[in-house]
C-alpha cells in the first residue's frame, strides 16, 4: 500500500494531467493498431521471408528516409546525446550533421552494389564476397551487439526517461512476493509494445509505422525545444529571445572559452569535452569511421535500404533521411543546452521538480518541467516513438541475421518460407527474454551513455569499415585479409585503448583504422589466390583513373599538412598560445585529425587505380560496374544542398 500511495504521489507531482497520459494511450494504441493492421496476411496467403525480412522490396523512397531515422533515433540521442549536449555542448552535433553527409556517400556508392546483389543480410554479403567464415564471425557479432548493446542501452534510457520525467526514481512494485523496480516494469513494457507488431509482421510492420513515428519524433522534439527557449525568454519573450539569451550567456564574459556554442572544441577550453568531440576530428577525424560503419553496414539501419521498391527509390530515401538527420541537433541537442543554462541560472526559475543528478537526467528535467499540459504528453509521445521504433527494428533485424544467417544456412538449408518466418518470431521473442534479463547488468550507473556507446562502438568499425568497404569496392580485397581483419579488430582497439588512455577515442579509433588498412592492403597483395581478369573498359579506365590520381593527391596533401602542423607544434616558442600561434592553434583543434582523413581518402585512391590497371582479381570478387554509381539530377541536388547546410552551421558556429 505504501509503494502503491508513494507511485499515486509521484504522479500528481509530475506535472503530467489527465490529457498528457490520454495522449499518450491513444499513441500507443493508434501505433499498436497500425502495426497489427500493416501485419496481417494478403489475399489470405502467409508471408514469404522476402516479405517478413525485407518488407517484399515494396519501401518507397519517403517510407526508406522515415523509417531510417526512426530506427536511428532513439533514448540514445534523446537522452543521451542530450546528457552530452548538457554537459559538453552542441559540438555532439556532429555526429547528426556528419551523418547527413554519410548518408550522401553511402547512398553514391555502397548501397547501390549491395541492392544489385539482392542480399537479405551483412553477413550474407560477406559469405558470397569472401567465406562462410567471415559471414559466420560477423552474424555472431552484429547479434551479440545488437540484443547486448543495442537493445539494452536504448531500454535503459527509455526507462531511465520515463522514471525521471514521472518522478518514479527509486519506486518498485511487489508482485508474488517479489520487489521489482519500476524502471524494470517500463523496460518490460517498451520491449512488449515494440514486440506485440514488429514481431508478428515483419520489416513492413516497422518500416510503415514508422512513418507515423518519425511524425511523432520530429514534430514532438520541435515543440520541446520550442517550449524549453520559451521558458528561458520569460513571460513576454519569444523562443528566438531565448535562443539569443542562452547564446549571449554562453559566449561571453566568464563564459567566453565555454564550448556549449562551439562545434569546433578546443583542447584548451575543454579537456572533457574535446576528449569526446575532439576539435575538427568531428568533420574529418574517425567520427567517419562510425558514420560509415553505422549507416552503411549495420543490419537495423541498412536493412531498410535493402527493402527499398528499386535503388533510385533507395538513393531518394538517404537524401530525405540526411535532411531529417540534420534537425536532429535542433530536436535533442538544443534543450540539453538550455538545461545547462537553467542550471547555472536556477534562482530565475521557481518551483522546479526533480534535479539533474547525472548528465543523462537533463531531457526529462526539462519535459517536466518547463512544457505546458498537453504538450507535454506530446513530448513523450515522441520520446515513446524514438525508443519503441528502434527496440522494433532491432527485433527485426536480430530475427532476420539468425534466421537466414545462421538457421536457413547451417541448421535448416531447405527450410520454406513458412519456417524461415516462425524462427524468426521465435528468435526475436528470445532476443527480447535476454535483453531483458542483461539490461540491469550491463547499463547500471553511467552518467552519459551515448558517449559509452560511441566510444565502445568504436572498437569494431574500424575493421568493419574496411572489411566491407574494401570488400564492395576493390577487386584485391582477399578473404585471407578479411579473417584476420575480423579477427585482430577487437584487440587492437584494446591495445590502443591500454596504451594511449588519455587520448579520445576518435584518435584511437583513427590510428587503429590506420594499421588495419595497411594490413588488409598489404595482405592482399600477397594473397596467391587470385585470377586473372579483363580490364575495365577504356572509358571505365580513364575515369578511374582520373578521380584516382584526385583523391591520391589530396590523400598526400592531408598527410602533409598534417605532419608540418606536427613538427610546427613542436617548435613554438614557450609563451605561445592558440590565440597567437598559428600551429598552438591547429594543434589545439586537432589537425592531426587528417593523418586518418587523408588514408581515408587514399583507401579510394588504391581501390580506383588498382581496379583499373590490375589485370588479377581475387576469385569472388564482385564485378566492376561504375554506372552503380550514377545518381540523378535530383540525388545531385539534394546532396549539394546537404553539404552546403553542413557548411553554413559550421562556418556559424565554429
Amino acid at each position: 500500500m505504501d509503494s502503491q500511495m508513494s507511485f499515486t504521489e509521484a504522479i500528481s507531482q509530475s506535472g503530467f494531467e489527465a490529457i498528457d497520459f490520454i495522449i499518450l494511450v491513444v499513441y500507443i494504441v493508434l501505433l499498436v493498431s497500425l502495426g497489427m493492421f500493416l501485419s496481417r496476411d494478403k489475399d489470405g496467403k502467409g508471408k514469404s521471408a522476402n516479405d517478413y525480412f525485407l518488407a517484399g522490396n515494396t519501401l518507397t523512397w519517403w517510407a526508406v528516409g522515415a523509417s531510417l531515422i526512426a530506427a536511428n533515433i532513439s533514448a540514445e540521442q534523446f537522452i543521451g546525446m542530450s546528457g552530452t549536449g548538457y554537459a559538453d555542448g552542441i559540438a555532439i552535433a556532429a555526429y547528426e550533421i556528419m551523418a547527413a553527409v554519410t548518408l550522401v556517400v553511402i547512398g553514391k556508392f555502397l548501397l547501390p552494389t549491395m541492392i544489385e546483389r539482392k542480399i537479405f543480410t551483412i553477413p550474407q554479403f560477406l559469405r558470397e564476397r569472401y567465406n562462410d567464415g567471415v559471414g559466420l564471425a560477423f552474424s555472431i557479432l552484429w547479434l551479440f551487439l545488437y540484443v547486448f548493446v543495442n537493445l539494452t542501452s536504448v531500454a535503459w534510457l527509455g526507462a531511465l526517461a520515463i522514471e525521471q520525467i514521472l518522478g518514479l526514481q527509486g519506486l518498485s512494485v511487489a508482485v508474488g512476493g517479489m520487489e521489482i523496480s519500476m524502471r524494470m516494469i517500463i523496460i518490460i513494457a517498451l520491449f512488449l509494445i515494440a514486440g506485440t507488431y514488429s514481431i508478428y509482421g515483419g520489416l513492413a510492420s516497422v518500416a510503415w509505422t514508422d512513418v507515423m513515428q518519425v511524425t511523432f519524433l520530429v514534430g514532438g522534439g520541435l515543440i520541446t525545444a520550442y517550449f524549453a527557449l520559451c521558458s528561458v525568454a520569460g513571460e513576454d519573450g519569444t523562443f528566438i529571445d531565448g535562443f539569443n539569451k542562452v547564446y549571449s550567456f554562453l559566449t561571453t564574459g566568464e563564459h567566453s572559452t565555454d564550448p556549449h556554442f562551439h562545434l569546433v572544441i578546443q583542447e584548451s577550453h575543454s579537456q572533457s569535452a574535446f576528449n569526446n568531440v575532439p576539435g575538427i576530428a568531428a568533420i574529418v577525424g574517425a567520427l567517419w569511421v562510425t558514420n560509415l560503419g553505422y549507416w552503411g553496414f549495420n543490419q537495423y539501419i541498412i536493412q531498410k535500404g535493402l527493402a527499398a521498391k528499386s535503388i533510385e527509390e533507395a538513393k531518394k530515401g538517404l537524401i530525405f533521411a540526411g535532411f531529417l538527420k540534420i534537425l536532429i541537433p535542433f530536436i535533442v541537442v538544443l534543450p540539453g543546452i538550455c538545461a545547462y543554462y537553467m542550471s547555472q541560472n536556477a534562482d530565475q526559475f521557481s518551483n522546479l521538480q526533480g534535479s539533474i543528478n547525472v548528465a543523462d537526467d537533463a531531457y526529462p528535467w526539462l519535459i517536466r518541467n518547463f512544457t505546458p499540459t498537453g504538450i507535454k504528453g506530446l513530448s513523450f509521445a515522441a520520446l515513446a516513438a524514438a525508443i519503441i521504433s528502434s527496440l522494433a527494428s532491432m527485433f527485426n533485424s536480430t530475427s532476420t541475421l539468425f534466421t537466414m544467417d545462421i538457421y536457413n544456412k547451417y541448421i535448416n538449408k531447405n527450410a520454406s518460407d513458412k519456417n524461415l518466418v516462425n524462427v524468426g518470431r521465435i528468435v526475436a521473442v528470445v532476443a527480447l527474454v535476454i535483453a531483458a534479463i542483461a539490461v540491469k547488468p550491463l547499463l547500471g550507473g553511467l552518467d552519459q551513455a551515448f558517449q559509452y556507446i560511441q566510444e565502445y562502438s568504436s572498437f569494431v568499425y574500424p575493421g568493419i569499415v574496411i572489411v566491407f568497404g574494401m570488400g564492395l569496392l576493390w577487386k584485391r580485397a582477399s578473404s585471407t585479409a578479411a579473417v584476420w581483419t575480423a579477427i585482430i579488430t577487437i584487440p587492437m582497439g584494446v591495445l590502443f585503448k591500454v596504451f594511449l588512455p588519455d587520448v579520445a577515442f576518435q584518435f584511437r579509433a583513427g590510428y587503429v583504422f590506420i594499421v588495419l588498412f595497411t594490413f588488409f592492403v598489404v595482405v592482399s597483395f600477397l594473397s596467391k589466390q587470385y585470377v586473372n581478369c579483363e580490364l575495365p573498359s577504356l572509358e571505365d579506365r580513364k575515369a578511374m583513373l582520373k578521380w584516382g590520381n584526385t583523391l591520391a593527391v589530396c590523400a598526400a596533401v592531408c598527410e602533409i599538412a598534417a605532419l608540418v602542423v606536427t613538427i610546427g607544434g613542436m617548435t613554438v616558442p614557450a609563451d605561445a598560445t592558440p590565440d597567437n600561434n598559428v600551429f598552438a592553434y591547429l594543434n589545439d583543434i586537432g589537425f592531426q585529425a587528417f593523418y586518418f582523413f587523408g588514408v581515408l581518402i587514399a583507401t579510394g585512391a588504391i581501390f580506383l587505380i588498382s581496379n583499373a590497371k590490375e589485370t588479377k582479381k581475387d576469385p569472388k570478387a564482385l564485378p566492376v560496374d561504375i554506372t552503380l554509381f550514377e545518381t540523378s539530377s535530383g540525388y545531385a541536388y539534394g546532396a549539394l544542398g546537404i553539404c552546403v547546410i553542413t557548411m553554413v552551421l559550421y562556418i556559424l558556429l565554429w
